[in-house]
């Protein structure tokens, strides 16, 4: 069987070099697949008879490598994120390397949000977030892959903004790029021609590029892995509690200061220092939240972690880093939001400021901003 592969060397659809140790890496090929002719990896079998995209995942600065030559093209770019962790999936440095070609920013999972939100405040909040990120965007485009909404919107304002160039789809782990990838091959592509591949200087990956039926290219980026967002960090089991699967409930808490809470046992909030005041945390209603005071917050999580104060197991826990402790102060005269990429959002209901604590794994990335909702 090896000696086959090292007759063929290279898919046949990406021409990336063809392995059967690895299934989770490039140029995975079962033995079965030998037989076919031509030969080609598993992650170009799924995308031409599924329609599935690919699974194959980057750090950030391989990511910007990689991309390094689409300043060179004449390329749209579509960046797709997610609004439930917002700067934890926008690409920082993407501007830098994507040169004058336009951004079209694609914001998923927008099913979560509460029923009651309006869209256009959403839309004025994600440009100006993007922009304070350096990001400038053509078009900001809500949608939700899994309720198929606004799909419509996302291939109009690509139409709009295309003018004949290639499409490339960037975006990290767990956003929904499989989905939308898909979606443009069910639009754009008959997927009957071969994939084709490029190799880039700098780079031993391949992009798997897609004909489109203008003689264009959707070309298939890898997902990139941020380790600082939590959901890259627990177990799968961990992670279905983590990303919420349908309208998030917000939960109000009125707090004094001195008081704590914990999310099983991924974050505890300490509430410092300043006057009574609510809070409204924006998480996955699969994690229960727990009171407590703080004087006795070290206590309750030595005693109770992984069992009262769940998700994760114990087990599980071990496998995280430790808590660290992020200190957070809140300026007075705006309402502010403390994200934590992987989990989501806490508002701060009042104006006028407050001392926190944030303890979260190690590298979590804690971020204060002007208030979403």
């Amino acid at each position: 069987m090896t000696e086959k592969i090292a007759e063929v060397k290279a898919c046949a659809g990406c021409g990336v070099k063809l392995q059967m140790e690895h299934v989770d890496k490039l140029g995975y090929v079962p033995a079965q697949a030998l037989d076919r002719s031509p030969i080609i990896c598993q992650r170009c079998f799924r995308m031409k008879n599924y329609n599935e995209s690919s699974g194959i995942t980057l750090d950030h600065n391989d990511f910007l490598k990689l991309l390094s030559h689409v300043g060179h093209t004449k390329s749209l770019v579509v960046n797709i994120v997610d609004i439930f962790d917002f700067e934890g999936t926008l690409i920082s440095g993407l501007p830098r390397f994507v040169g004058d070609n336009p951004i079209v920013l694609v914001v998923n999972k927008i099913d979560l949000l509460p029923k009651v939100t309006n869209y256009n405040r959403i839309i004025n909040w994600i440009r100006k977030q993007a922009s304070e990120f350096g990001l400038k965007v053509v078009e900001v485009v809500l949608c939700s892959a899994k309720m198929n909404l606004g799909f419509d919107r996302v291939i109009k304002a690509l139409d709009e903004h295309r003018n004949g160039r290639d499409i490339y789809v960037v975006g990290a782990t767990n956003v929904g790029k499989s989905t939308l990838i898909n979606r443009l091959i069910r639009d754009y592509s008959d997927l009957e021609a071969e994939l084709t591949t490029s190799q880039y200087p700098g780079t031993t990956l391949d992009l798997v590029k897609i004909p489109m039926d203008d003689g264009t290219f959707i070309i298939d980026t890898p997902g990139i892995v941020y380790p600082h967002r939590l959901t890259e960090l627990v177990s799968k089991k961990d992670l279905a509690a983590l990303m919420p699967d349908k309208v998030v409930k917000p939960v109000v808490f009125q707090l004094n200061e001195k008081q704590t809470i914990f999310f099983g046992s991924f974050v505890r909030f300490d509430f410092i220092q300043g006057a009574r005041q609510s809070f409204t945390f924006y998480v996955s209603n699969s994690i229960t939240p727990h009171r407590t005071k703080l004087e006795r917050a070290d206590e309750l999580y030595a005693e109770h972690k992984g069992v009262m104060l769940a998700p994760p197991t114990l087990e599980a826990l071990e496998l995280l880093p430790k808590l660290t402790k992020v200190p957070v102060r809140i300026p007075k005269g705006k309402i502010y939001d403390v994200s934590i990429s992987g989990l989501g959002w806490i508002k701060v209901n009042s104006d006028s400021g407050a001392d926190l604590a944030i303890h979260v794994p190690k590298g979590v990335k804690v971020a204060v901003r002007e208030a979403m909702i």
